[in-house]
Parts: structure tokens; C-alpha cells; sequence
């Protein structure tokens, strides 16, 4: 199901004088918690997870963020509470977040 944000303001990067917060994968936390596993390619990393293999390249190649499915599989994979993979952004220009 894709959601829409037609309203300025609804969408989390875009709300103004909320206390909204915008996560992001730490992708080189993720990199060194996965190599002391033994999962030196993004290949590894999808064999491991479950995650589709191009999903893996673009996660680690910073070219996608994760959907939250793919998230969890991967804290899940690497037995980590999924807060060890996220950092929160603060002060994200609008539309970044895609």
C-alpha cells in the first residue's frame, strides 16, 4: 500500500514544529558488524538476511535506505535490536528522506 502526504506538513521530513524524527541506516556500523561475521560483500549480506540481493547492494552502496521489513531482517540476521542500526536525522531538507 503506498501512502500519500498531499497536505505540506503531514509528511515526517516535511513537519514543521513537530517532534517528529527521521531515521536513517548507519550503513558503516552495519558494514563492521557484518564483517565480524564474515560478510564481506553485499552478496553476504543477502545470503545471510534474506534480502534481496540488489536491495543489499543499494543499502550498502548508500544509494536506498531500507523498507522496515529489510531493516528488521537485518538486526534479525545479525542479532541486534534495530536501534543499533539507525541514527536519528535531525534538521533533513525536505525530500532527502526518498
Amino acid at each position: 500500500m503506498w501512502l500519500s502526504f498531499p497536505h505540506k506538513g503531514n509528511h515526517p521530513a516535511t513537519c514543521e514544529g513537530r517532534n517528529t524524527r527521521v531515521y536513517r541506516l548507519n550503513v558503516d556500523r552495519l558494514r563492521a558488524i557484518a564483517a565480524r561475521h564474515g560478510d564481506n560483500t553485499a552478496y553476504a549480506v543477502a545470503k545471510r538476511t534474506g534480502i534481496n540481493v540488489s536491495s543489499a547492494y543499494r543499502i550498502l552502496g548508500e544509494q536506498t535506505q531500507p523498507d522496515l521489513n529489510s531493516a528488521l531482517l537485518l538486526a534479525q540476521a545479525y542479532d541486534l535490536d534495530i536501534r543499533t542500526l539507525m541514527d536519528p536525522v535531525e534538521d533533513e531538507p525536505a525530500g532527502a528522506a526518498a
